[in-house]
């Protein structure tokens, strides 16, 4: 298994990936917090954009899922009531990075699975500020466990 131990060694894994080990690499940093989602469209969208035989057309609905729940969800942001339903939004958005179509990028430069990361992070510090006790304390290093895994499978 290959070691990755900060951000940095992170950050230079995923640069070296595909579009595509980018998308399934992201959807793994989401998958580890679907806990948190309440929509099911989340959800099967993790699955379809998990699959090696999605189509494009698949990949593109499931994509769309992900980003309507997460602007759904958009409106729970800032309110200081449910911090559940904060993370079930970066949940989403999470998906929604990692499923992101070639054209609606701004850039080329903007790395699928590293914005899913960062979202995730964020799902994961919803569900410590409220405290449920179920949460994962370093998702950080839960991450580096879940890249350094797939850089070993490839």
């Amino acid at each position: 298994m290959a070691t990755i131990s900060n951000d940095k060694a992170l950050r230079d894994l995923l640069e070296q990936l595909s579009v595509e080990q980018q998308r399934l690499l992201g959807l793994r940093f989401a998958q580890s917090l679907i806990h948190l989602s309440r929509d099911e469209r989340v959800k099967r969208a993790i699955e379809i954009g998990l699959r090696p035989d999605a189509s494009e057309s698949e990949l593109e609905d499931a994509y769309r899922g992900a980003k309507a729940w997460s602007t759904k969800t958009y409106t729970d942001c800032g309110k200081d009531t449910d911090w559940l339903a904060q993370g079930d939004h970066f949940v989403a958005a999470a998906v929604a990075a990692a499923l992101t179509p070639d054209s609606m990028l701004p850039d080329n430069k903007t790395n699928r699975a590293w914005k899913a990361a960062m979202h995730a992070r964020m799902a994961n510090n919803c569900e410590l500020v409220e405290g449920e006790g179920n949460a994962h304390l370093d998702e950080v290093k839960r991450q580096y466990e879940i890249a350094g895994e797939f850089a070993s499978a490839d």
